[in-house]
């Protein structure tokens, strides 16, 4: 479990988070979501103690501890995979993780077997003896991703985790989440949203440094099935058209955009407005459903143009 009760964090004169509150529970696999600028990055430093929040913080808990209180202990519970990873070039992978699996407190004795493990997880064994300045950026991630999994945490942030994959890449790591899923509390911030729907349970989307939305599937799945829209398109110019279909009833809102019509409706009203083309003469040469998208949400919610 992780609590955020009222965290803000200011870079000078500049609030990155304003008093944000969200909880990510026990085992669940939550997207992190936001324009670049968001506060996203942020607030994954704070979660792992690489900084402070601000004075007024309420309350920031990682696997049931104060990190306010004791953030040695709370980073102790975290594998973290951050942005702009910092690894030793220089460094064969097997001396990098093996180094990093002694500060992470594995036993000497299992540390080989402990760094073996996590290759494996990651699909990264045969890249065991290579020095890491040799390696793509594929590759780099999945060594930084071997990092985080080191010592088995109870807690994973991982900060665009799939950046450099190719597709058999990503598709092993959504089966990776998979069988980590309900073993460890995962918090995914991404760009990918059609990754994220494919894989989440929640979402916690921040933008301008406050939280927009935070909804298990469920909630985020029904606000998408009736965020869905109808194009309408005449083959003929009509009167009173935006009118008439606004009169159906369960429609919110018809707007024009020039070439037709876009009615947003609490329920699929397609044959309302078909019953309706037949009742006025209209000639339909366009009647479709244009579903809503975890990214149209998102774009909806942020705005398209919100900038770091």
């Amino acid at each position: 479990m992780i609590e955020v009760d009222s965290l803000s964090r200011s870079y000078g004169t500049r609030k990155a988070l304003d008093s944000i509150s969200f909880q990510v529970p026990t085992g669940s696999v939550t997207g992190f979501l936001g324009p670049n600028g968001a506060g996203k990055t942020t607030t994954l430093r704070v979660l792992t103690s690489w900084l402070l929040p601000d004075p007024g913080t309420l309350r920031v808990t990682v696997d049931g501890i104060d990190l306010l209180r004791q953030p040695q202990r709370a980073c102790r519970r975290v594998g973290a995979l951050l942005e702009m990873l910092p690894l030793p070039g220089e460094l064969r992978v097997i001396e990098f993780l093996s180094a990093r699996a002694r500060l992470k407190g594995v036993p000497a004795a299992k540390v080989l077997s402990e760094v073996q493990r996590v290759l494996e997880e990651v699909d990264a064994s045969e890249a065991s003896r290579r020095i890491i300045d040799t390696l793509s950026q594929g590759y780099r991630q999945r060594i930084g991703l071997a990092d985080a999994l080191l010592g088995d945490p109870p807690v994973l942030l991982l900060d665009e985790p799939t950046r450099g994959l190719d597709p058999r890449q990503i598709s092993l790591f959504r089966g990776l989440i998979d069988r980590l899923r309900g073993h460890h509390t995962i918090v995914l911030s991404s760009h990918v949203l059609g990754e994220v729907e494919q894989i989440c349970d929640r979402v916690c989307m921040i933008s301008a440094g406050k939280v927009c939305l935070d909804e298990d599937r469920k909630a985020w799945t029904q606000r998408l099935e009736s965020a869905g829209t109808i194009r309408v398109e005449l083959a003929e110019t009509h009167p009173d058209v935006e009118t008439q279909l606004s009169s159906i009833e369960g429609v919110r809102e018809v707007r024009s955009d020039g070439d037709g019509w876009i009615v947003s409706a609490d329920r699929d009203v397609c044959h309302l407005i078909g019953d309706l083309a037949r009742q006025q003469n209209w000639v339909l040469s366009q009647l479709r459903t244009d579903p809503a998208t975890l990214e149209s949400l998102f774009l909806q919610l942020t705005g398209p143009g919100e900038a770091s």
